[in-house]
C-alpha cells in the first residue's frame, strides 16, 4: 500500500508525497491590493524547503468584494499575477508543486469597506449586514470572475486550482438550502457551481488537475448531508473536477460538537465515502497533524492525500518531521541535513 511519503499523479501532475499544506488564510496584505508580500513569500517558501509535497495557496478572491477581509489575497487583477509568479518559482526550486485555492467570500465578507454579495439577501448571523442579491445577469459574471482567476493562475505558473465550495463562501452559499432561495434558475443548488467548473476547465490546461473543496455536511437538521455530497460529486467529476477535498461545515453559525472537532481525523470518514461511492481522489483534511495517524490514513486507502493546517502553522517542516517519524531520513535540502 503506499505511504505517506510515496508520490503521487494526479492527471499531469506528479508529487513527490501525499501531503498538501492546507489553504489557510493569512489576512497579511497590508496594502490591501490583494498582491502578495514578503509575509507571504517566506510562508509558503519555507512550507516547500520542509519538504511538501502541494502548497495549497490560501483563499485567493476573484472579486474585491469577494475576499474575507480587505487583507486578504486577489486574483482579479493581472498585476497581481508577478508576485505569485515569484513564489511558485522559488517553490519548484525545492521541488515542491503549488496549487492556488480560488473563491469568494459572498456574504461572508467582513471587513466594512467591503460589499458582501450573495444569493439571496440573508445575513450569515443575526445582526450581520445583509448582503446584496445577485441579479441572474451578475451570477452569469460571477462565473467568468472565477475562470478569469483561474486563467491569472495558470499565468502565475500554478500547478493547480482549487474552487472554495465548502465553509459557507460563496459557491457553498449555492448550494445550501440555508441561504439559496432563489426562483431563477440558479435555485438549482448545483447550477452555479457546475459552470464555474466548466467555465474554470476551459480556461486551464487540459493536464491540470482541478480540485474542488465542499463541505460534506452542513450540521444543521435543514442542511445537506453527505449522501446529496456524494451525488454533487458524481456530477463535478463529469463536469471535470478531478479530486475532492472533503471538509465540513461553514454555511451555518452551528458546528460540530466540540468533542467531535477536537478528535483527530473527524471528517476522514467523509472522504473516505465520497471515495468509496465515486472512485475518485479525495484529500482527507481535520486535526490530522500526527504523521502516523496521516499515514494511517493513506495506509488503509481512506484518502489519497492529507491536508495538514494548523501543524504546518506550528511547523513549517512538517513534512520532515513526519519523514523523520516514519522512514527514518530527512527529507530537507542537503544544508540542513547535518543537523540529523
Amino acid at each position: 500500500m503506499p505511504g505517506l511519503m510515496d508520490p503521487i499523479q494526479l492527471k499531469g501532475l506528479t508529487l513527490k508525497n501525499r501531503i498538501m499544506m492546507s489553504p489557510m488564510c493569512q489576512y497579511s496584505v497590508e496594502k490591501r491590493d490583494g498582491i502578495p508580500e514578503e509575509w507571504h513569500f517566506v510562508h509558503y517558501v519555507s512550507r516547500a524547503v520542509g519538504g511538501t509535497g502541494l502548497i495549497m495557496m490560501e483563499m485567493t478572491d476573484v472579486h474585491p468584494d469577494g475576499r474575507i477581509s480587505d487583507k486578504d489575497l486577489g486574483i482579479w487583477s493581472d498585476e497581481q499575477i508577478p508576485a505569485f509568479q515569484r513564489i511558485i518559482e522559488s517553490c519548484h526550486g525545492y521541488g515542491a508543486k503549488v496549487g492556488i485555492q480560488i473563491g469568494h467570500a459572498g456574504r461572508k465578507a467582513e471587513s466594512k469597506s467591503l460589499n458582501p454579495v450573495a444569493p439571496s439577501p440573508i445575513p450569515f448571523k443575526e445582526g450581520e449586514r445583509i448582503p446584496r442579491q445577485l441579479s441572474t445577469d451578475e451570477v452569469k459574471e460571477a462565473v467568468e470572475w472565477f475562470a478569469e482567476g483561474a486563467h491569472r493562475a495558470v499565468m502565475a505558473g500554478a500547478d493547480t486550482i482549487e474552487l472554495h465550495g465548502a465553509h459557507g463562501y460563496l459557491i457553498h452559499q449555492f448550494i445550501s438550502r440555508i441561504s439559496n432561495k432563489r426562483r431563477d434558475e440558479y435555485s438549482d443548488p448545483n447550477r452555479f457551481a457546475s459552470e464555474v467548473i466548466q467555465a474554470v476547465r476551459s480556461r486551464i490546461p487540459g493536464n491540470m488537475p482541478l480540485l474542488m473543496r465542499l463541505s460534506a455536511v452542513e450540521y444543521v437538521e435543514e442542511g445537506y448531508g453527505l449522501e446529496e455530497t456524494i451525488e454533487r460529486c458524481r456530477l463535478f467529476h463529469r463536469l471535470g473536477v478531478d479530486a475532492f477535498d472533503i471538509s465540513s461545515g461553514g454555511e451555518s453559525p452551528a458546528g460540530p460538537s466540540p468533542v467531535r472537532a477536537g478528535a483527530p481525523g473527524y471528517q476522514v470518514p467523509y472522504a473516505t465515502a465520497v471515495r468509496q461511492a465515486t472512485d475518485v481522489p479525495v484529500i482527507a483534511v481535520g486535526h490530522l497533524d500526527d504523521p502516523k495517524v496521516a499515514e494511517m490514513v493513506i495506509q488503509n486507502e481512506q484518502a489519497d492525500l492529507v491536508a495538514v493546517g494548523r501543524g504546518m502553522l506550528r511547523n513549517p517542516y512538517w513534512a520532515n518531521q513526519a519523514a523523520l517519524e516514519l522512514i527514518q531520513e530527512p527529507i530537507l535540502p542537503s544544508p540542513y541535513k547535518r543537523a540529523f
